[in-house]
């Protein structure tokens, strides 16, 4: 039988917290932090269950700090329980109260409760309730009052005068254990910074290390070190302490950064806690693309449920909607609305359909036409592929309909939190600005790659009669070449407004062909100058300097 070590008497909150972790286990109290730590190390004690945040009250940093000098011990689990911390008085107690008694914690807890429903009272705080309950026993002390748990003032036979004295109140549980836990799939670690030596912008490249990795940060705490009154970090990551990623991140900052070896103390790793609320619990792919498993591994890591579906895979799509909160559809932009007119009516109310798609009015009026009422609709054009290592300021359109709801804003609190710029459009906003943004930079590059096969022009010619600025064409010709050519024939083969502005392109392009055949060179040069004063100067400026820091990339010998 396992053995775990508390603070605090039995029937509190933190006796509570053990049993739910370890309903079989047996529960040791300790009134002195101290005592439990020589408990655990002397072996008398498996693990500990110590409070280290709450809702309220904040991080309980003495508790923090016990993990961290603990030295044979680790962070191995939590427990999230809810604070339900009630007033007792003895039975029968006539009177006024006077003086009410609790711990340090809880008083912090309900400062703001007693200050406007009792702000006469004396605050009593003691390490052991149970002995002062005992105190006011033998002297019919008729003017206390307790302040605990409602299980521990029934089972110590007092009164139960208030329940539930706060709400929204919640502590987090730190489980202690003698081994490191194995990853899960949805873990954080936990570390905390020797006292660190005064280095201009060390705690933003710390945190642009993580950044740039595409690792979140869950907490960070500063505090100066008590004996040398230098910098200390606490940092809570996501991700397990054997994930590759994180130990590079790490050793970049021990090596690089801060320049010193043993700089971290990690803390341990554990399954993942989330104190927020989530609405949505699965989420379920009609796709088994690459692009669908790029986001089902991600939202996985998030702690949702998913599963992806495909014509070859196991799991079938109708047989996946039955089980899910949102429907995922991932499919080809040719095939995307003849998906959803199969598969929306299976849609029950009370879910939601998110599009993953680079078109969106015909998508929108399929998926609102096959699905009921009460199916949230939401639209989702991400401008990323399935090799991008993360979304961190990349762009996101996101067309909300009048079915958006919480699972809706749910998904988009997802994206923002990875980084994404979320960008909101109208239906026919956003299709024809993707004329301009995939069409016709698509229909230029297919042009330019047949114009240089039909003029047998190869990779010497272009580079030796070539400006750094006038490569960038050739540039995203070849990055389109060196994809899949069936995704980008299916962007240009989509109708709706983004057509327009590819119209309009070969309109103007005949245009200036013909005054340049003319040799119409005021002409040219005033369609130039009109153009050039309808942009914003700010944009062209900014664009300006944007290419000459491409060129100093292109110009680098070593790229």
């Amino acid at each position: 039988m396992p053995v775990i070590a508390i603070l605090g008497p039995i029937f509190s909150n933190s006796h509570r917290a053990a049993s739910l972790y370890s309903p079989s286990a047996r529960i040791v109290e300790y009134q002195q932090v101290t005592a439990l730590q020589q408990a655990f190390v002397n072996g008398d004690a498996d693990y500990i269950v110590l409070p280290v945040y709450n809702t309220r009250e904040g991080e309980i940093k003495k508790n923090r700090h016990l993990v961290e000098k603990m030295g044979c011990g680790s962070w191995i689990d939590n427990i999230i329980l809810p604070i339900n911390l009630s007033l007792g008085r003895l039975s029968k107690t006539p009177g006024q109260i006077k003086i009410i008694i609790s711990t340090d914690s809880v008083f912090r807890q309900c400062h703001q409760y007693i200050n406007e429903r009792f702000p006469e009272v004396t605050r009593m705080a003691v390490a052991d309730i149970g002995m002062a309950i005992e105190d006011i026993r033998a002297e019919e002390r008729d003017q206390y009052a307790i302040i605990e748990s409602e299980e521990f003032i029934r089972e110590h036979g007092l009164d139960l005068m208030i329940r539930e004295l706060v709400p929204h109140n919640k502590t987090r549980y730190a489980v202690i254990g003698k081994d490191i836990a194995l990853a899960t799939g949805y873990d954080a670690t936990a570390f905390i910074t020797k006292p660190l030596r005064d280095r201009v912008g060390i705690l933003s490249d710390i945190l642009g290390e993580f950044t740039r990795r595409g690792i979140n940060i869950l907490d960070l705490q500063s505090e100066n070190d008590i004996k040398t009154q230098k910098l200390r970090i606490y940092l809570e990551l996501e991700g397990h302490m054997d994930s590759p990623n994180l130990q590079g991140a790490l050793a970049v900052l021990e090596n690089k950064i801060i320049q010193e070896e043993g700089a971290f103390r990690l803390l341990g790793s554990f399954p993942r806690v989330d104190m927020r609320v989530k609405n949505i619990h699965s989420f379920g792919f009609i796709g088994s693309g690459a692009m669908s498993r790029w986001f089902a591994d991600r939202l996985g890591n998030e702690g949702y449920e998913t599963f992806v579906t495909g014509r070859s895979t196991p799991l079938t799509p109708r047989e996946m909607i039955a089980k899910v909160d949102v429907v995922m559809v991932c499919v080809p932009i040719s095939v995307t609305a003849s998906t959803i007119k199969q598969y929306g009516p299976l849609l029950r109310d009370g879910q939601a359909m998110i599009i993953l798609a680079g078109e969106s009015e015909r998508n929108i009026a399929a998926a609102m036409e096959a699905t009921s009422p009460g199916v949230e609709v939401m639209f989702v054009h991400n401008l990323w592929g399935p090799q991008a290592l993360t979304m961190k300021d990349k762009n996101v359109n996101v067309v909300r309909t009048v079915r958006s709801g919480s699972f809706s804003s749910e998904f988009e609190a997802f994206l923002y939190k990875h980084g994404a710029d979320i960008h909101h459009d109208t239906e026919s906003q956003h299709d024809l600005l993707m004329g301009l943004g995939q069409k016709l930079p698509t229909a230029i590059s297919i042009a330019i790659a047949m114009t240089l096969h039909e003029h047998g022009i190869g990779r010497e010619e272009i580079e030796s009669h070539s400006t750094l600025t006038s490569i960038y064409g050739i540039l995203a010709m070849a990055r389109i070449h060196n994809q899949n050519s069936r995704t980008y024939a299916e962007i240009m083969a989509t109708k709706g407004e983004g057509w327009k502005i590819v119209e309009s392109f070969k309109e103007n392009l005949e245009k200036i062909s013909t005054l340049a055949e003319q040799g119409k060179i005021g002409e040219l040069a005033e369609i130039m100058d009109v153009s050039a004063a309808a942009m914003d100067r700010e944009f062209l400026e900014t664009k300006m300097r944007q290419a000459k820091a491409v060129d100093e990339i292109l110009a680098n010998p070593g790229f």
